[in-house]
């Protein structure tokens, strides 16, 4: 379990150097076989030691092993693993920009070409329920189908991966993108790739993807 907890301390506090979490925001998770290994719940990532992730049974029902309680929202997480057998690695921030577009309750558009890495022409926002709950997992699961991401309403946003390194790859690209479309609307609007854009884009990605 030490190598794939620091890789996910080492997660945790990359996303927040990047800016992309602050403080005991957010949580990551990275799949291990038939279990996976989370961020555990309230504690920043500065503070974050290999000894604080939890494991879980991908199978299970929150049950957990380790000293410290895992995230909150270890639902959403568990349901990816098991509804998308390539992906790795689950992130999760509250990215100011993403959020932005969040709280606005506004999907991203395909305003620049990167969108292109994450399945589809546009990355969904689900629909607003609280935090950890099943509801919320039912919602990230039915945005995030056929993409790499999606923005949650009034909250912020998650990206899947297969491996760490290409979820936090997403994350970054993500909030670049959210970042770009949310100024671009000051000064009237960007304009919005078509799909065959987008897909004309995407068979460039399938020999560049950062961390796959």
């Amino acid at each position: 379990m030490a190598d794939g907890a620091e890789t996910v301390v080492a997660a945790a506090r990359r996303l927040e150097a990047a800016g992309l979490n602050r403080g005991a925001s957010g949580n990551v998770s990275l799949r291990m076989g038939a279990e996976m290994l989370i961020t555990p719940s309230a504690v920043p990532s500065v503070d974050l030691e290999a000894g604080m992730v939890a494991r879980m049974a991908i199978a299970g029902d929150g049950e957990w092993e380790g000293a410290w309680r895992p995230s909150s929202e270890w639902r959403f997480h568990r349901d990816l693993y098991r509804a998308r057998a390539n992906v790795a690695a689950v992130v999760h921030t509250h990215a100011p920009w993403c959020t932005v577009m969040a709280v606005a309750r506004k999907p991203l558009p395909a305003v620049h070409y990167m969108m292109a890495a994450f399945g589809g022409p546009d990355v969904r926002l689900a629909g607003y329920a609280r935090y950890g709950t099943e509801a919320l997992s039912d919602a990230v699961l039915a945005a995030i189908e056929g993409r790499n991401a999606c923005l949650m309403a009034s909250h912020g946003m998650i990206t899947v991966g297969t491996t760490m390194a290409n979820a936090l790859w997403l994350a970054e690209e993500l909030e670049a993108m959210a970042h770009q479309y949310v100024h671009a609307a000051l000064i009237g609007g960007a304009h919005v790739l078509t799909r065959a854009e987008v897909a004309d884009a995407a068979e460039g990605f399938a020999t560049y993807r950062p961390g796959a």
